[in-house]
């Protein structure tokens, strides 16, 4: 079985979203290029990441021009079958990661979330991830659409065959009042309601501990078939999949470290319903 790395998903999701853009059926478009319906769908799940010309032709018989089709194209002339790491700097390479990231979600089994910084994206409310942004100045007219995109994400935690999802965040995540006391006492109620379902496990890290995993940043491992795993970080201007065997065993070994220190998911319950009492108190 090919292992499609997680740039040729990205690249396969962009091609999917033109056709269904224009509501043509992978069969019409395989016919149209000479090629089956098989190769066609392997293409898009990013298992046959098409050469550069391949792409132009495909591009060609949708009809998709000007910057949308260049941004494809590069891509496409990147290598897609291989690498250790791919590193994005910027827009829009940084949202054609996010095409990957959300593929990648869409494909895994189980997802492992380490957060000190923030409620992880799949579990935070809408409130939450407004102010969030607003915060991080993200443009008033790219809001909503970010937003919704977000909320979208989180359906993979509650379809039927729902992914396993582990989240491991520092108690100070749910101490601090992002948004206000009313939109963090939503947060907060939102995050109960998550943690009380069979597939989500939350847990919260303690303070008052020395230097640990949990503390050198942010990182998500998705694994997808077969017990393979690819792992994601992202910072303010920049995005970095590692896909290399030997560095996700390092980050899902941390994982684990950080899980056995962690509070159980009762203690962290508890940790949420007084924090949640708090903020509304603060509303009042």
């Amino acid at each position: 079985m090919v292992r499609s790395t997680p740039k040729a998903m990205a690249l396969g999701a962009k091609i999917r979203t033109e056709r269904e853009t224009r509501s043509m059926t992978q069969r019409n478009l395989a016919r149209k290029l000479g090629l089956d319906s098989g190769t066609m769908s392997r293409i898009e799940t990013g298992e046959r990441p098409p050469t550069a010309e391949l792409a132009a032709a495909i591009l060609g018989a949708l009809g998709v021009t000007g910057e949308r089709r260049e941004e494809i194209l590069t891509l496409a002339r990147g290598d897609n079958t291989s690498g250790t790491a791919w590193v994005a700097v910027g827009m829009p390479e940084q949202r054609t990661q996010l095409d990957a990231l959300l593929q990648l979600e869409q494909l895994a089994g189980v997802v492992v979330d380490v957060n000190p910084l923030v409620i992880p994206g799949l579990l935070q409310s809408s409130g939450y991830t407004r102010a969030v942004m607003r915060a991080a100045r993200v443009p008033d007219n790219e809001i909503e659409t970010r937003v919704a995109i977000r909320m979208g994400r989180r359906e993979i935690l509650t379809r039927p065959n729902p992914i396993k999802f582990t989240a491991l965040i520092s108690a100070n995540v749910l101490r601090q009042s992002v948004g206000g006391p009313d939109v963090m006492a939503d947060q907060l109620d939102h995050l109960l309601g998550m943690a009380r379902l069979d597939n989500v496990e939350l847990r919260a890290f303690p303070v008052e501990t020395d230097w640990h995993d949990g503390l050198y940043g942010p990182f998500t491992v998705l694994t997808i078939a077969a017990g393979r795993s690819v792992v994601h970080l992202e910072n303010r201007v920049s995005g970095l999949f590692i896909q290399d065997d030997h560095d996700v065993a390092d980050f899902e070994d941390a994982a684990r470290r950080v899980r056995d220190m962690s509070m159980s998911e009762e203690a962290t319950i508890d940790l949420i319903e007084h924090e949640a009492r708090r903020m509304k108190k603060g509303t009042e």
